[in-house]
Parts: C-alpha cells; structure tokens; sequence
C-alpha cells in the first residue's frame, strides 16, 4: 500500500457515516497495511453492472477474500463464489464493532 492510498484510506475511514473515532483510524490504517497483501488476478470477469468494478470481483476472486468492501453495492452481486460484498459499515460492525462512536 502507497503513502497516498494510505491517506485515502484515512479520509474513507473518516466519513461521518462511519463513525469511527478520530482516535482509532491511524490504528485501522496501521491493521489494514500490516494485514494486506498485493494480489494479480489472472483471468478477466464480467460480473458487474459497472464495467469499472469488475477489476475488485477480479481482485476478490485472486485472493480468495472473504469480503469485498465497497460503498457501491448497487453494481455488485451479493455474492461472488465465496466473498460477501458488504458495505464498510458492515465490514466494521463485524470486526470492530467498539470502534464505533
């Protein structure tokens, strides 16, 4: 993860619909980079309604991830094989519910 993907990531984790603790995002941002880890899909997909947002199904599917996190679920299955696509307020209520306000 870059310097500026990680300055991204705070001003996501920041959004007030989150609610996330001024306090506690350096800590996700620290979590996030020490848990992650580059991916390269090796097959192209069709899945979304968007284009555009295939390369994350693309990415989830490489990675076999359990979850893909997006604002955006409208152009996203609810599903694909294995991963749950869920919003980042979903994502924090099931790692990190005592993070927020």
């Amino acid at each position: 993860m870059s310097q500026r993907q990680s300055l991204r990531n705070v001003d996501v984790l920041g959004r007030p619909e989150l609610a996330i603790r001024k306090g506690v995002r350096q800590h996700l941002i620290q979590l996030i980079k020490n848990h992650s880890h580059i991916v390269s899909p090796s097959r192209q997909l069709s899945v979304t309604s968007d284009p555009d947002d295939n390369m994350f199904i693309e990415c989830a599917d490489a990675a076999r991830a359990d979850y893909l996190i997006t604002g955006n679920q409208k152009h996203f299955p609810s599903y694909w094989k294995s991963t749950k696509i869920i919003t980042s307020r979903e994502f924090v209520n099931i790692t990190a519910p005592h993070l927020i306000r």
